[in-house]
C-alpha cells in the first residue's frame, strides 16, 4: 500500500476559507501578523515563562497574550480554568468565527485541532506540586482534567455554542497542516458542510528542555537554509480556519479568503527524529498535493518551506524541492517564516497556511531575515527582503518527527 496520499478525487466539492484567526509572537490578529510577516520582523527574546539558565539555548518567540479574553459564552469560572494554550486557541478561534460571520447551527460542526503539547503546562504544574505536597493538593483534579487535549476542544465548543465530532491530531510538526487537510477532507467527502480546523501550542518547559537536550535548538539565531545554520528556535501560537463549501459561502455572500485545493500527506517510516536524507517523503507529499490541486510546479508562485534551520531538515527539504520542480526550481521563491516566529510545533503548519492566505490576498512574499550566506544546496531563490509578487497558487510544507509529512496547496 502506498503510504502517501492525495486526499481528494477530481470533481469534488471546492473548499474555501471564510474566516481565519492568528496569534503569534508578532501579535494577536491577522492584521498584526500580516504586517509582521510582510516586513520580515523577528519576534525572539529571552525566555521569561520558565527557568532556562541551565540550558544551551535561552531565547524563544513568546506571545504577549492580551489582558482579556474575547467575549464568548464561557462563564467566568470556565475562563479561570483555561491554561495558556487554551487561551491562545480561544483568541484565534474568536477572530476566525467573527470574520466568517458564523452562527451556531442545528447541524453538527466538526472541530479538528492539531497540537503536540496542548495543556502540557498543566501536567508540569501537577507533577511539580505533587513532588512538593503530594498528589491531593489544591487544584490537582482540575489540572488532570484540563491537561487532556479534548477538554480544550470542548471548552472551545462551549465558547461558541456548537456541538460536533472532535478530532485531535498529534503527529509532531505536521499536526497543524494535517488538521487543516483533514477538515478539507470532511467537507469534500460529504461528512460536513463546514469545519473549524487549525492548530495551537504554547511553550512549555518540558518541550523546551527536550529540544535543548537533543541539541536541536540554535544557540545563536534561527537561520533556515543558511550555510552556517545551527538549529531551530521555538515559538508558540495558534491559527484557526472556518472552512466551508464554496457554494455555501457564495450563497450567503461571505468573503472568501482563499481556497484549499490540494492536500498530500504520508509517513516515510525512516527514522524517529531524522528526515529521509533525500527528502523522499517530502517529495511524495508535494507531488500529491499538486496533483490533487491540478497544478504543476511551475504554476506555484511561492513555497512556504518547513525550513526549521536544522542541518538535516533543511538539506532534505532542499533535495525534495529540487526533485519536485527540477530545473524550474530556480524560478520559485522560497522562505521559511520560522525565522520570524520560531517553530510552533503543532501550530506551525496551521499558522503557515495563514501566512500563505495573507500573502495571496496582499500579493507579497514573506521574507526570512538574517539568513546570511545560503547553503549551496539551495537551487531556489530565497526571499530575504520584503517584496511584492503576483501570486495565484502557493505551496506550504510541514514535516515532522517520525516521518509525518504534509503539504497543502492554497489558491486565491
Amino acid at each position: 500500500m502506498n503510504p502517501f496520499h492525495a486526499s481528494g478525487i477530481e470533481g469534488e466539492t471546492r473548499v474555501v476559507v471564510t474566516g481565519m484567526g492568528l496569534i503569534t509572537a508578532l501579535g494577536c490578529g491577522c492584521d498584526a501578523n500580516g504586517l509582521g510577516f510582510r516586513e520580515g520582523r523577528r519576534a525572539f527574546r529571552p525566555v521569561s515563562r520558565f527557568e532556562v539558565s541551565r540550558h544551551r539555548a535561552s531565547e524563544a518567540a513568546e506571545v504577549d497574550l492580551p489582558p482579556h479574553l474575547p467575549r464568548t459564552r464561557l462563564t467566568a469560572i470556565q475562563e479561570g480554568r483555561l491554561d495558556r494554550a487554551a487561551r491562545l486557541l480561544l483568541h484565534a478561534a474568536a477572530e476566525a468565527w467573527e470574520m466568517a460571520g458564523w452562527e451556531p447551527g442545528v447541524e453538527p460542526l466538526p472541530l479538528v485541532l492539531g497540537t503536540t503539547s496542548a495543556g502540557m503546562a498543566l501536567g508540569e504544574a501537577f507533577y511539580r506540586q505533587a513532588a512538593m505536597e503530594g498528589p491531593r493538593g489544591p487544584g490537582q483534579a482540575r489540572r488532570v482534567v484540563h491537561y487532556q487535549a479534548q477538554r480544550q476542544a470542548l471548552d472551545l465548543m462551549d465558547a461558541f455554542d456548537f456541538e460536533g465530532p472532535v478530532t485531535v491530531i498529534a503527529n509532531a510538526c505536521a499536526s497543524g497542516a494535517n488538521a487543516v487537510g483533514r477538515g478539507v477532507e470532511l467537507i469534500r467527502c460529504g461528512r460536513a458542510s463546514r469545519v473549524l480546523a487549525g492548530g495551537y501550542d504554547a511553550l512549555s518547559q518540558l518541550v523546551f528542555a527536550g529540544f535543548d537536550a537533543l541539541q536541536a535548538l540554535s544557540r545563536t539565531s534561527c537561520r533556515p537554509f543558511a550555510v552556517d545554520r545551527d538549529g531551530l528556535a521555538l515559538g508558540e501560537g495558534a491559527a484557526l480556519f472556518c472552512l466551508e463549501r464554496r457554494i455555501d459561502a457564495a450563497r450567503r455572500g461571505a468573503e472568501i479568503l482563499g481556497e484549499i485545493t490540494g492536500y498530500g500527506h504520508g509517513t516515510d517510516l525512516h527514522h524517529l527524529t531524522q528526515p529521509h536524507p533525500q527528502g523522499m517523503a517530502a517529495l511524495a507529499c508535494m507531488k500529491a498535493a499538486c496533483r490533487e490541486a491540478g497544478v504543476a510546479p511551475e504554476q506555484i508562485g511561492y513555497v512556504n518551506a518547513h525550513g526549521t534551520g536544522t542541518p538535516l531538515n533543511d538539506a532534505a527539504e532542499a533535495a525534495a524541492l529540487l526533485k519536485w520542480a527540477g530545473g524550474g526550481v530556480s524560478r520559485i521563491p522560497v522562505s521559511s517564516t520560522k525565522s520570524s516566529i520560531g517553530h510552533l510545533l503543532g501550530a506551525a503548519g496551521a499558522v503557515e497556511v495563514g501566512v500563505c492566505l495573507l500573502a495571496l490576498r496582499g500579493q507579497w512574499l514573506p521574507p526570512q531575515i538574517g539568513t546570511g550566506e545560503a547553503d549551496t544546496m539551495c537551487r531556489f531563490p530565497l526571499v530575504t527582503e520584503p517584496r511584492d509578487a503576483r501570486l495565484d497558487a502557493v505551496l506550504t510544507n510541514s514535516f515532522g518527527f517520525g516521518g509525518a509529512n504534509a503539504s497543502l496547496v492554497v489558491r486565491r
